[in-house]
């Protein structure tokens, strides 16, 4: 591990060098628990990533910056952390692929050469990982995807792309949580509410989960929607 400076109030902790879903994912979650466990003071945010971990801290709570840097490095000798299958869950996701929710999956198939009916089947058999969280608020970087499924991003971002969009980006997949721009391939919508700022943690997914999607057909939909 090598923890380097990320301007005035936060370290950067590099994990890892070699990222693979899994181990890198595993080695993040142990050190992150390892910080939360060791509740330094003046650390204020960690924010894990496919193989790092952003550490926040508030400056006037610290009194020398290599203070911190020393107490992260204690921490992450204490007490191995326990394995991610113990803090982390698996979480349906139901989504309708009908063609008014899914403009791009002709692109997915045709970069795939599958007819739109196999590239929604493998879609949603797949096994996902949450690596990250991060882009908006709520928005889970999926690992997992079928490599067949691969398709690039849009040489065109949309302006707008409405919550609940289930898409494609290069070899991950992923649910935009709100109404934002994009550039990731659209192949269904999920009418599960991903982000809320009324509930504890607001992201309904986070890093080390496991997501699964089941296709539901549009009534399905409707009556999830309600």
């Amino acid at each position: 591990m090598r923890i380097e400076s990320l301007g005035d109030s936060a370290l950067l902790l590099r994990v890892t060098e070699d990222f693979d879903a899994e181990k890198s994912l595993d080695a993040v979650l142990r050190a992150t628990h390892q910080l939360k466990a060791a509740q330094i003071p003046g650390l204020i945010e960690l924010a894990p990533a496919y193989t790092t971990i952003g550490i926040f801290f508030d400056p006037p709570r610290m009194e020398r910056f290599d203070e911190l840097q020393a107490s992260v490095e204690r921490a992450l000798k204490g007490d191995s952390a326990p394995a991610r299958d113990t803090f982390s869950a698996t979480i349906e996701v139901p989504v309708c692929y009908e063609d008014e929710f899914a403009p791009d999956l002709d692109v997915v198939a045709r970069t795939s050469d599958l007819s739109r009916d196999e590239v929604v089947r493998r879609h949603a058999a797949a096994n996902y990982l949450v690596s990250c969280v991060g882009f908006t608020p709520g928005w889970a970087y999926l690992s997992g995807l079928p490599p067949e499924l691969a398709t690039p991003r849009r040489a065109s971002p949309r302006k707008e792309i409405p919550a609940g969009a289930v898409a494609i980006g290069g070899t991950q997949t992923g649910i935009y949580p709100r109404k934002s721009p994009g550039g990731w391939n659209i192949i269904g919508r999920s009418s599960l509410r991903l982000f809320d700022v009324e509930r504890n943690p607001p992201a309904l997914l986070q890093a080390g989960d496991r997501v699964r999607f089941r296709r539901i057909s549009r009534q399905e939909f409707d009556a999830f929607a309600t």
